[in-house]
This record gives C-alpha cells, structure tokens and sequence, in this order.
C-alpha cells in the first residue's frame, strides 16, 4: 500500500512528510501522559491513537497530494471509539468519540446542534459509521484493535444519576482537554522542532518554596525591630506561620479567611507552594475577579519568585508593551499560555471558569493541567452567583477526582457549605487561620459609621462639601454616572475619578496618580465605582461609601487606613445612602439584605464579625437564583456547545468598543493595514472599555463608530472629543461631532 501520511510539507518532497502512524502514536503518547494526571491515561493513549484515522481515507490522503475536495476525518475515529466501546455498554465510547470528533471544531451536544455551532455527535456518528471499513482495512491491526477499557467506577456507583452525567461530562473535557495539547504539541514540533525548549525554562515547586521562604525572611530582617514587633506584624507572621502548618493536611477544600492588611496574598501563595511540594501537586493557579487588581498581585509574585516562573494569562496584559521590554520573555509567556505549561499561573476567574465549560479546542487545550493543582480562588466572596451550583459542582470534583486542592481566600467568606437551602454547598472545608474572627479584630483600623434609620439619602452636592473638608478621601458610588457626577462637583485640581468607562491603559496610569499623590502634600480626593475595591492596593484616611452588599462595604473598608499609618488613631468609614440605587439584580438584593440586617441589629454591623458575612451571604443566596441559565441540565445532557454558550461570567448585553487613548490609534492603525491576527487584536484590549448595546446603537446611528474589522469598533475621528482624560466616555442619547474635524 502507498505510505499514509498525517501532514505535509508544501514544496518538499513526501519522503519528508509526516507519516500517519508516526503521528497517531506521537500524539496517543502525550495524551496518555496528560490523561495520567487524572487516572485516565489509557483512554488518553486511545484518544491520540484514533484521532486522525479518518486520514487513512484515500480522499483524504488526495486531498494531501493537491485535490480541493473537502474531506471528514475526525468524524471516522469517533465512529470507530463507539464501534469499539460497546461491548462496555453504550456510554462507554462516548467520551472518546466528543474528544476526537471534536478536537477540531470543538465539543458538540449530544443529540443536537446549537446555532452557529458544531453538528451534533450522534450525526457525526451515523455519516462516518459506512467510512469505519475502508480505514480499518488501511491501517495496521496494532492501531485499531486496543479494546475501550471500563469506565472508572464511580460512574456506576454514585446513585444520583444526573450527578454522575455532570461527573462524566467533566471528566470528557479533560480527556478532551488532553487530546487537544497532545495534538497541537506533536503537529507543532513536526512543523518547528524545538520551538518550546525555552518554555520549560522554570524552576519546580520546591525550588519555588524554598525561593519564597527566602524572600519572606528577607522582608522581616529588613524591618526596624520596633516594625517587626508591631502588633500588625506580629498577627501577620502567627498567618503566615498557620499557612505553613497547615499546608502538611492532605489535599481538599481549605478557607483562608484574613482581613485586609493581614499579608494574605503571600501567606496563601506560601500556604500553595508548602502544600504543592509535600503532597507532589504540580502547580499553584491564582484566580482573580478583577483584573484591576491581577497585575498588581502578579507582580508580588514576580519579586518573589522570579519573571519566568510566574505565567500571566489574563485581558488586562499588553502583549506589545510586554514585548518592548523583554521579547523573549514575552513570547515564552504565550507560549506557555496557551496551555499552562507553568508552575505558578495567575489569571482570572473568567479565563479559569469559562475555560472550565468552553467548547473550543485552543479554550479547553489547558484544562488537563489544573489536575493536581493548588487552585488559590482570590477574593472568593466574587464567586458568580448565576452560575454558584455549577461552580461548586466543579470545585468539588476537581478535589475529589483530579487531585486539587482548592483555598478561598477572601475577608469576608462567602456562605458556600452544605445545608438545607443550599444541599449543593461545599463539605469538609479546613479554615487556615485558627480564631479568624479575633485576627479581624487585632488588625481593626477603621472605625464604621453608618447612617441612622430612615435617614435621608445624601445629596452628592452635600457630599462634595463634605469631601472638601478633608485633604485625601475616597467615595465610592454605585453607578457611572454618579461618579461622574460627584466628581464634578469637586474642583478640578487634586480631584480623580475612576469608573469602566475608561479603558484598561487609562484606569491603570489614574491609578498610579493616585498612589503617588497620597505619598505627596495636596489633596487627593478619589470619586470611584465599585472597581477600586477588592484588593486595589490605595490607603486614604477616609473613605465615604454608599450602603450596598455587605462584602463591598468590608471591601471599601479594606481601602482607607490600609497599611495602618494612622493607628493607633483609626481610619474613619462612612456609608450613607445614596440618591440612586444600585443597577438591579445582585448588587440592589445585597443592599436590600444589607438595610435588613440594620434593622435587625439597631443601626450598626460589626465589619470584624465574620459570622455576619456568612449571614449575609445566606441571606443574600435565598434571594438569588443560582443556576437560572439551566446550566446543570444542559451538563447533565451531554450538550457541551450549549453549555460553552451559555455560561458568560462577562454580562452579554455589553459590547466592548476601542477609545482613543493612549497607543490605541496606532495599534488600530497596524490593524487597518496589516488585518486582524491574534496578538494585534489582544493589543487592543488596554484600550477598549465595554459599553451597553443599547448605547452601541446610538453610537452607531449617529456615525460615533466604525467596523475597523469584524468585531472590532472604535470611534470615528469626528467623535473622538467623546473619550475625556478626566471621565472615559461620554457618550449622551445624542452624540454630536466636533465640529472642528469638518474644517478644511
């Protein structure tokens, strides 16, 4: 028979193509190696080793030497996974037959296809069952005989069926997931040999361990002993000293429960790395909400364990900017990116839980490696509520089934264990930190005042006087507009604002501003939406907040006497209502809950009391429907495009659009010329902000925006004046152009 051949070389001889077998076995050995990580490497192995059999096909193989024809083939070896699985039962082939039916157009459903969407397996399955003869007939026996082996055994004996379908549909998507990198790996070193020898290039977990146990010692023995001796020292070192202790407990769901100020960003990573390196866990992956606070922790970690150990994997990146300063570095970062071939990743909770439920083979490519990981889950009282059930369905599994571990970190811990109006809560969870109620309460450095019952709300002009009444202060407000409109009742000079109506590149250098005026005699008064909270790194004497969800209240909280510069004096908080009320949904139930739980307890909350925020939250669950997408039963009916479609943590009613700020026009400028490819559409995203759809149409209609290519929009040159340095967008129900630009 003639040779068989995976891929080609264009202009060189077929005597240097890619044989057929060579590659099946190439990628089955990777696969299986991946698939090992989660106790299923041999259906890895058979995953590589059937992938691309439908290329035996003697069309497929014309369509190699030159023919135009469209060819199957990833169809042929799912038909073949189930042909070989029935003798285990019905379902036992199909987690391989989604894998390589998939590995190119990504994950189907199961009976039907979604709009825009891959066809659904069983058709995939029915067209290429008649194409199984031909292949078998031109391949080796060797290839095709492996029988499928038996599902793991928990698919049979946990009693809830529909819990072992959702097992099962996870444990598809690492298989998937495995498939994928394995795939991609072996074709890539095919084309380019050795083009990921330098991705590798970083240090292993203990040397990660001892590096930060160096740097930690390091921090303390440069401080003056009367610092090191300080009550907040002392409390800060009794955390860190409890996450290293109880990094020795086996593997499972820990809570890290520190307040602001009590040094949790490198007890935790410390508590990670002790805990990766006694257990043979292979990596630590921060997830963060915000991605106004994820460069600020990278780059925590970056001092501490060095650039090419930490992977960034997140929008707020600036691949260009990254590349002026290190190009090597940057491009082993999106190397590595690309399937999380890292031992410490930072990221946020959107690329970690969308990836989690994608469909698509490059978002799911790095799935296999959460496996045997720390999974630090930042800031975990952010975890999204519209999607709750399903995400501590997963969080459970990854512990139970894939070796991770799993630590919330947070000040205010979210209500997440298992009761009776919550039977999917979490079990078994080890809080790090003994007594962290009397920790809140040694680290207290704000005094709250809260506003009397029935108080009137705060006019914002009554609010601006106020503000002018102190040098440095900090509002934080509910809506965009309110910012922008306390802001301008403040004087110019010395006043900033801070809203997601300003990109990325904008909101960072605002920011840089604000931390260098706060060093600096001359007011500082900060007017921001809820995005400065959470973790950004501002301390202000005094900060002003409008009642809301109780986590943002401690939050905001966390922004005012924050390095504890003031005590033994405390900072001073004050929540007062707002003239407006929070967007619906979430944010106005947390604030109903929150005008609730005044009332219950005569006017006050204590912020120190972490029983409270358990209430609140419990409360706030009751309220909240959490899984309204019907996310768990389109998991249950193996429809993994309609889950990929439906699960957006990023609200979909928004459409992102590109500001004239900064490199933005230069960038676009790249892209008008050059087209659109991957690192020029990542480069836009330090100068895009995402706006309503309803606004994107008055922008449109007024001729404010322009298709630049698809899916990207910017303003146009006459409607630029719309972007302020001072404000972001403005953009009102009828955008006018500047006049100016019409001037010959």
């Amino acid at each position: 028979m003639p040779p068989l051949f995976a891929h080609t070389l264009p202009g060189r001889p077929e005597s240097e193509w890619e044989d057929l077998e060579a590659h099946l076995r190439a990628v089955a050995g990777r696969a299986e190696e991946f698939a090992a990580a989660f106790e299923a490497g041999e259906w890895g192995r058979l995953a590589g080793l059937w992938h691309d059999v439908g290329k035996a096909r003697q069309k497929f193989q014309e369509r190699l030497r030159g023919s135009r024809e469209s060819v199957e083939h990833a169809g042929v070896g799912a038909a073949l996974a189930v042909s070989k699985g029935l003798s285990k039962g019905q379902v036992a082939g199909l987690p391989l037959a989604f894998a390589i039916a998939g590995h190119h157009a990504g994950l189907a459903d199961l009976l039907s296809s979604t709009e825009g969407g891959p066809k659904a397996l069983q058709v995939r399955l029915k067209e290429n069952a008649p194409l199984l003869s031909e292949v078998k007939a031109a391949l080796p026996t060797a290839l095709i005989d492996p029988a499928v082996p038996s599902l793991p055994s928990r698919f049979a004996a946990d009693p809830d069926r529909n819990a072992r379908a959702r097992s099962l549909e996870l444990w598809t998507r690492f298989l998937f997931s495995s498939l994928v990198d394995a795939d991609f790996l072996a074709t890539e070193e095919f084309y380019s040999p050795g083009r990921r020898a330098h991705v590798a290039e970083h240090d292993d977990v203990p040397t990660l361990r001892r590096r930060l146990d160096e740097h930690l010692a390091g921090f303390v023995a440069g401080l003056a002993p009367e610092r090191r001796a300080s009550p907040i020292n002392r409390r800060r070192a009794e955390v860190l000293a409890a996450c290293q202790e109880k990094a020795e407990l086996r593997p499972g769901l820990f809570s890290l429960t520190v307040p602001t100020g009590g040094g949790k960003t490198l007890s935790a990573m410390a508590f990670a790395l002790r805990h990766a390196e006694r257990w043979d866990l292979r990596r630590v992956i921060v997830a963060i909400p915000f991605t106004t606070i994820i460069e600020q922790n990278a780059k925590v970690y970056v001092d501490a364990l060095g650039e090419r150990n930490v992977l960034e994997h997140h929008s707020a990146l600036d691949p260009l900017a990254a590349e002026e300063r290190n190009r090597e570095a940057e491009l082993r970062r999106r190397l590595a990116a690309e399937n999380w071939d890292a031992p410490l990743v930072v990221t946020t909770n959107v690329q970690l839980f969308e990836s989690l439920f994608a469909s698509s083979p490059s978002r799911c490519r790095k799935l296999h490696r959460i496996a045997r990981s720390v999974i630090l889950l930042d800031e975990a009282q952010t975890l999204p509520i519209p999607y709750l059930l399903t995400v501590l369905d997963v969080l459970r599994e990854l512990v139970e089934h894939y070796g991770c571990s799993v630590v919330l970190t947070t000040a205010t811990q979210p209500a997440l264990a298992r009761r009776e109006s919550l039977p999917q809560g979490l079990q078994g969870v080890h809080e790090i930190v003994p007594a962290p109620a009397g920790l809140a309460r040694d680290l207290k450095r704000v005094r709250p005042v809260w506003p009397a019952a029935g108080e009137s709300p705060l006019p914002y002009a009554e609010l601006a006087r106020r503000l002018l009444g102190y040098e440095k202060a900090l509002a934080v407000v509910h809506l965009r507009r309110d910012a922008r409109t306390l802001a301008e009742l403040l004087p110019e000079e010395g006043t900033f604002h801070l809203s997601a109506l300003m990109c990325p590149a904008h909101r960072s250098r605002k920011l840089a501003e604000v931390r260098e005026r706060l060093k600096s005699d001359g007011p500082c008064r900060l007017v921001s939406t809820q995005l400065i909270e959470a973790g950004v790194d501002v301390d202000f004497p005094v900060v002003y907040r409008c009642l809301g969800g109780l986590d943002s209240l401690a939050q905001a909280a966390g922004r005012c006497n924050r390095e504890g510069r003031l005590l033994p004096r405390l900072g001073e908080v004050v929540f007062f209502r707002a003239e407006t009320q929070p967007p619906p949904g979430i944010l106005r139930k947390g604030l109903a809950v929150v005008e609730e739980m005044l009332r219950e307890r005569g006017g006050e909350i204590d912020l120190d009391d972490p029983a409270l925020y358990d209430l609140y939250f419990r409360k706030l669950y009751v309220l909240c429907e959490k899984d309204p997408a019907g996310i768990q039963t389109l998991r249950q009916e193996l429809r993994f495009a309609s889950v990929a479609r439906e699960l957006r943590l990023i609200e979909d009613a928004t459409e992102a659009i590109v500001v004239p700020y900064g490199e933005a026009e230069e960038r676009l400028a790249t892209l008008r010329r050059d087209g659109p490819d991957r690192l020029r559409l990542r480069a836009l995203q330090p100068f895009t902000i995402n706006i309503r759809r309803p606004t994107v149409s008055i922008l449109m209609k007024a001729g404010a925006l322009e298709t630049v290519v698809d899916g990207v929009n910017a303003l146009t040159p006459a409607f630029r004046h719309h972007y302020d340095d001072r404000f972001g967008l403005i953009a009102d129900d009828d955008p006018l152009p500047d006049p100016a630009t019409y001037v010959v």
